[in-house]
């Protein structure tokens, strides 16, 4: 290995989680609160004056308050100026990407002390909007004064709108169905899969004293559906999902390994970043190439590995993003770990809590203590963001890097290279049309809204129709737990108001 000065070697030094459980919404901390006692806490665990050191404080794009800019903000509550203050962009993988960003200015000289933070603070707003509660806050600015952060919203056709399609929580049973297709899985085996990983997941949170729900529910519990378990999107229940409603805030500070040692950081809580990867799919969903796989994700996941040395075995500890089943699942494949290695430090989106963009700062703040505590050497950290949209992952180790850090992490060209064909996408059509992937799409109260079809014509165009509710025929079909709907044959209509509507031909 070529020798890097210490100046140029990225650690992590510094960690700080908060939870807020007022019983009284109206005593919650706003977002920039929890944020500046995130920090606090962070300086608190490593020991020595933190804050005023930071010449970079990044906030990750935050949705449940609106702030003209809360980076400023946040800064004024602390005392600090750093020369460089950024409201980051939306994305589930951010916080990740912030850290590698972080470690690449440290190597480059650019920047010596740089901390990562986020919050929200869903469940107080919820609350004091149910109860009339007066938020002693910040006052909310308006929306044109708001501050404008990059992939706030999700790109998005007329036609999925149409179908209804829209949220993550719609489109991520697309590659669920479709993966358990292509592996010849019927919906019951792969919501008993399904559970037994969630289950994973749930026993780490019950262990975490930051985690939102701590009460490990059995995978017999979390894969049947009840009256606490409604159905949300097929094949997903509650259990299933990122759970929003939660009052968190996590930091993650990064230094050289000069300014650690000089301020007197003890070296065995300072955790080495070897590097990692970064690539991207489509932003609509529906100019995907296919549903069964991601090669954003594999491009990343496989990069991982190879900063690793090339073999996963190595791994001892692994954070892979979990707002959905589907997505561990195949990180799990791609990565190749084994069985042993839990899925998780911290406890996932649905036990842990799932506090927007910024669960992956709480995720590497619990693969930081694992390791600090003699769990592992080496752990892999990977996020995503938008609807198998951004990846980025990382690799940290209690061991200084076999080499030094890369300039660049960007895959994108390989991802790129392994991506197929992407058909073409029709949003006026009416005949037959075979099913590439589905959900049915449920209430509040658990009756179905709606079915979502993505479907092929028989030349290959791509095309997304809705069910409607009162079809119950189809719907039974796309809710078979023994049979999955992909490959079924069916035709495509328009309704009064011109919508595409997909029937089952049987």
């Amino acid at each position: 290995m070529t020798a890097v000065a210490a100046d140029r070697i990225p650690v992590i030094v510094a960690i700080g989680e908060v939870a807020d459980r007022p019983t009284d919404p109206a005593a919650a901390r706003e977002p920039v609160v929890l944020m500046a006692d995130a920090l606090r806490a962070a300086e608190a665990d490593a020991g020595v004056p933190l804050l005023s050191a930071l010449g970079s404080i990044e906030v990750v794009g935050l949705i449940s308050w609106p702030y003209k800019d809360p980076v400023g903000l946040l800064c004024e509550k602390l005392g600090i100026a750093p020369a460089r203050a950024i409201n980051a962009s939306m994305g589930g993988e951010t916080p990740i990407r912030l850290v590698h960003d972080a470690a690449l200015r440290i190597a480059a000289g650019s920047n010596e002390v740089a901390a990562i933070v986020g919050g929200e603070s869903v469940n107080a707003v919820q609350k004091a909007q149910k109860s009339g509660a007066k938020l002693d806050w910040t006052p909310p600015c308006s929306r044109d004064e708001q501050v404008k952060l990059d992939f706030s919203k999700l790109p998005m056709s007329a036609a999925a709108k149409a179908a209804g399609a829209v949220a993550p929580v719609h489109i991520y049973p697309f590659y669920e169905n479709a993966v358990q297709a292509v592996k010849g899985v019927t919906p019951a085996q792969g919501r008993k899969a399904s559970a037994e990983l969630w289950a994973r997941y749930a026993k780490v949170a019950a262990d975490n004293p930051y985690a939102w729900l701590r009460n490990a529910p059995s995978a017999e519990e979390i894969g049947e559906v009840s009256v606490s378990n409604r159905p949300i999107s097929f094949p997903y229940t509650k259990f299933n999902v990122a759970n929003m409603i939660v009052n968190q805030s996590g930091a993650v500070v990064v230094a050289s390994l000069a300014w650690a040692r000089a301020a007197g950081i003890p070296e065995d809580k300072l955790i080495h970043i070897w590097g990692g990867a970064a690539a991207a799919e489509p932003g609509d969903y529906m100019e995907r190439d296919d549903y069964t796989h991601s090669s954003a994700q594999r491009a990343v996941l496989e990069k991982a590995v190879e900063v690793a040395g090339g073999d996963a075995a190595k791994f001892d500890l692994a954070e892979l993003y979990s707002c959905f089943p589907v997505v561990p699942k195949m990180a799990i494949e791609i990565a190749g770990l084994r069985p042993e290695v839990e899925p998780t430090t911290a406890g996932g989106l649905t036990f842990f809590g799932g506090p927007l963009n910024n669960y992956m700062t709480h995720g590497l703040a619990g693969m930081v203590r694992k390791l600090r505590n003699g769990e592992g050497k080496l752990g892999l950290v990977y996020g995503q963001g938008g609807v198998v949209s951004k990846h980025h992952a990382i690799v940290v180790s209690t061991e200084p890097a076999p080499a030094p850090l890369a300039p660049s992490y960007k895959v994108q060209d390989r991802a790129d290279a392994e991506r197929g064909p992407v058909p073409e996408v029709t949003e006026d059509y009416a005949g037959p049309a075979t099913i590439e992937t589905w959900t049915v799409i449920h209430k509040p109260d658990g009756s179905v809204q709606n079915g979502a079809v993505i479907a092929r014509t028989p030349e290959g165009k791509r095309l997304i129709a809705s069910v409607p509710a009162d079809d119950t025929a189809t719907i039974a079909v796309l809710t078979d737990m023994e049979r999955n709907a992909v490959g079924r044959s069916g035709t495509v209509s328009k309704d009064a108001e011109g919508k595409m509507i997909w029937r089952d031909a049987a």
